[in-house]
């Protein structure tokens, strides 16, 4: 027989890989409810052994490492394309989920030290502990807050409609609890603890009832029609374009015939980050009459697209989202701001490269941040629109993507051909849905190899590419609305609520000792 400790070392894991299945494209929810309990179980019960409180950070990094290897695995798959990084790929398999588990360890080593002894108060500390360090996952170095827990209710759109109110932190404090208040049932010592259970299992109910409302003032606000669409490019060109002698003139005619301009209709077309890997912003104006044909004084072309700069005797290199009139001038541009590690930039650049180390994309050299995130006027001839611009990756952060609510529309653009058909790009658009209700905005998506959708302030789809389809979705009505409590006071709500928890932790102790 396996003796006990190898025993628990698979069932972490185990409950681990299976809390990932509550994740898109997944969605089984409901496994969240047995996984986090028996979680919180396994640690409260440790946590009154001497002996366990040293190795607690080892329990809850196996369960992190767990959740992280089945989620996360398709990372992998951006080496895959690149003979000088297939070496790396049983490395990133295993670093990247070991690294992230470190948080999960983290977690459970302060509640197995801290922990009150009182099971509500224990239920609230938990919690507490889980929401900051997921929190902190998000935020440090250049943070990386994919597949937080919340994310298993994407398919509910009513009840994550309080994400418009306490956004995405807030309510993936909100989810931790509720996973494991069962787990108050179970270890429960009085009345109070089931009340406090059922309290917590009941609340989606509220949040469903929130939801319900806010939808019916979305339908019944005012509506604005424009004179113009604005036109997202769902795209599929391989790869290849980044390591062989591709010719521009073959993606950019493919880019036009998917656009299906018409010289009568003004339109504004969105196509996606990076599509002409050899082509600088300056540089694309060579290409005029490609679409000489056509395009006409009726369209803007909003494109994905490197620039550079030259900066103190260096070449800085940059992401960036580019609009250009019919005649292909320069009106704004946008620098992308978050850069993904290791693929776009990396980290301790004059450290690592001495070990042969180097960026997957932009011909191996680093790509430079932008400075500002700012909103886009594009106020030209019959145009008038205010874009929020979003690349690819930015789209994960909750609380840094804007300042004010000052616009008209998110736009993002994505190029997800780098994991292949795995369910990276589905979790990675996940991401946009609860922007677009923390904003309460629409958002527009333009993806080369993933999905191409409009998203309106719901999180409702209400057109979309399906993963890997070529074509295109139009956004042409708007609706006036409040903006969302999220959107003026951002992540200064979340830390509301950790005071919350915090008073909840000292009064129920209190009633504990009295």
């Amino acid at each position: 027989m396996l003796k006990k400790k190898y025993i628990e070392v698979i069932y972490l894991i185990f409950i681990g890989c299976a809390t990932s299945l509550s994740l898109p494209p997944y969605n089984y929810l409901i496994i969240n409810f047995f996984t986090f309990s028996a979680l919180f179980i396994f640690l409260f019960k440790k946590s009154n052994n001497t002996h366990n409180k040293k190795i607690s950070f080892f329990y809850g990094w196996l369960f992190g490492f767990g959740y992280f290897f089945s989620s996360l695995y398709w990372i992998s798959i951006s080496l895959t394309f690149d003979q000088n990084f297939k070496f790396l790929i049983p490395l990133i398999i295993f670093l990247i989920p070991a690294f992230l588990a470190i948080f999960y360890g983290t977690v459970a080593m302060c509640f197995v030290i801290f922990r009150p002894k009182k099971i509500v108060s224990s239920f609230f500390t938990f919690s507490l502990i889980f929401g900051i360090f997921e929190f902190i996952r998000g935020s440090i170095l250049t943070g990386f807050p994919w597949n937080l827990i919340a994310y298993s209710f994407s398919k509910h759109l009513e009840i994550l409609s309080i994400t418009s109110i306490i956004g995405t932190y807030g309510f993936n404090l909100f989810c931790i609890s509720l996973f494991v208040s069962p787990a108050v049932f179970i270890l429960r010592e009085s009345k109070k603890d089931i009340l406090i259970c059922l309290l917590f299992l009941v609340m989606p109910l509220f949040f469903f009832i929130h939801g319900a409302s806010h939808k019916d003032k979305f339908y019944s606000s005012d509506k604005v029609i424009y004179d113009y669409k604005v036109r997202a490019i769902g795209s599929s060109i391989s790869l290849d374009r980044f390591y062989l002698n591709v010719d521009p003139v073959t993606v950019i005619k493919d880019l036009i015939e998917t656009s299906k301009p018409n010289k009568k209709e003004k339109t504004i077309f969105i196509w996606p980050e990076g599509i002409l890997p050899d082509i600088s912003q300056k540089e694309l104006v060579e290409y005029n009459w490609l679409f000489n044909d056509k395009f006409s004084e009726n369209h803007l072309l909003v494109v994905g697209i490197n620039s550079e700069k030259n900066e103190k005797e260096a070449i800085k290199y940059y992401n960036s989202l580019s609009i250009y009139d019919h005649n292909l001038n320069l009106l704004h541009f946008y620098n992308k701001i978050n850069l993904v590690p290791f693929g776009e930039f990396l980290p301790f650049e004059n450290i690592l490269k001495t070990f042969g180390l180097k960026s997957i994309t932009n011909n191996y050299k680093s790509f430079s941040n932008g400075n500002e995130r700012q909103i886009i006027e594009i106020k030209k001839d019959n145009f008038l629109l205010k874009v929020l611009p979003l690349i690819c990756y930015e789209i994960i952060y909750s609380g840094r993507i804007f300042n004010n609510s000052d616009f008209d529309l998110i736009i993002n653009i994505s190029e997800d051909g780098w994991f292949g058909s795995s369910v990276g790009p589905k979790q990675h658009f996940t991401h946009s849905i609860f922007r677009a209700v923390e904003s309460g905005k629409y958002l527009i998506r333009s993806a080369n190899n993933g999905i191409t959708a409009l998203i309106n302030p719901l999180g409702i789809i209400e057109q979309k590419l399906e993963f890997g389809k070529s074509g295109y979705v139009d956004f042409k009505e708007n609706r006036i609305i409040q903006p969302t409590l999220f959107s003026k006071y951002g992540n200064k709500i979340f830390i509301i609520l950790i005071l919350l928890y915090i008073f909840l932790i000292f009064s129920f102790n209190r009633i504990d000792y009295e």
